[in-house]
Order: structure tokens, then C-alpha cells, then sequence
């Protein structure tokens, strides 16, 4: 069987994406990447937490503030994590926290960074990256 059958995915490219989108490292554990999958989960879900717990905000969009639906953008680049911790009622932010903008800064580097994980798991299940 030639080499580029054999890497052939049982599922879509697309199915991979929003899997990886959904749970930071799914999409890199699908396509057999388990150490990279676990690497980019711990480093995705540390900053997460790191930034709810500096009392950051999940940042929606707001009227009048165009730069909020950037940051929305980035706030649901966390996936399951950003829906897991609305219903726990976390991430409304503090903004007279001390720790404010570092649990922000931490919360959206966390969502974009999972939203470039999801490009590279695509990159991977395409076959336009092999490593």
C-alpha cells in the first residue's frame, strides 16, 4: 500500500478541525500525534486556567465596541473550555482585580493559540505537513 494511503484519515479533514477546535489536542490525537496532543492540551488548559483564575474575562461582544468581536473570536478559540466555565458562571472578570488583564491576556492567548492548533491539525490531515 503506497505511503500516502496508509496516512489516510477514516474522517474528514473538517471533522478534525472542529474536534480540535472543540478539546484543545483532539485534532493532533486523532492523526496519531499523542505527544504533540498532550503538549498542546496541558499548554492550552494551563492558560485557561491560569487566566480564570486571575479573575480574566471570557470577553463577548459588547455595543459600540468593535474590538470586542475580535476578542469574542479569541474567547471561543478555547472551545468546550469556554462553555464549561459559563456554566460554572466563571469568566465574568473583575476588572478591579489586580490580576485583571493578565487573566485576559492569558484567556485570549489561550483561544488563539488553540485556533492555530486547529490550522496545524489540518495541515497535518491533509498531508501538507508531516511532522
Amino acid at each position: 500500500m503506497p505511503a500516502a494511503e496508509e496516512r489516510r484519515l477514516p474522517m474528514s479533514p473538517t471533522l478534525v478541525v472542529a474536534l480540535a477546535w472543540l478539546v484543545p489536542g483532539l485534532g493532533h490525537l486523532l492523526l496519531h500525534r499523542r505527544q504533540r496532543a498532550a503538549v498542546f492540551a496541558l499548554v492550552v488548559v494551563a492558560s485557561f486556567v491560569v487566566g480564570i483564575l486571575c479573575q480574566g474575562e471570557l470577553i463577548l461582544p459588547k455595543q459600540g465596541d468593535p474590538l470586542s468581536f475580535v476578542a469574542t473570536v479569541a474567547t471561543l478559540g478555547n472551545g468546550i473550555l469556554f462553555f464549561i466555565a459559563k456554566l460554572l458562571g466563571l469568566g465574568d472578570g473583575v476588572s478591579t482585580a489586580v490580576t485583571y488583564e493578565y487573566g485576559n491576556a492569558f484567556l485570549l492567548t489561550a483561544g488563539v493559540m488553540n485556533l492555530l492548533l486547529m490550522l496545524d491539525a489540518y495541515d497535518i490531515a491533509v498531508g501538507k505537513k508531516d511532522w
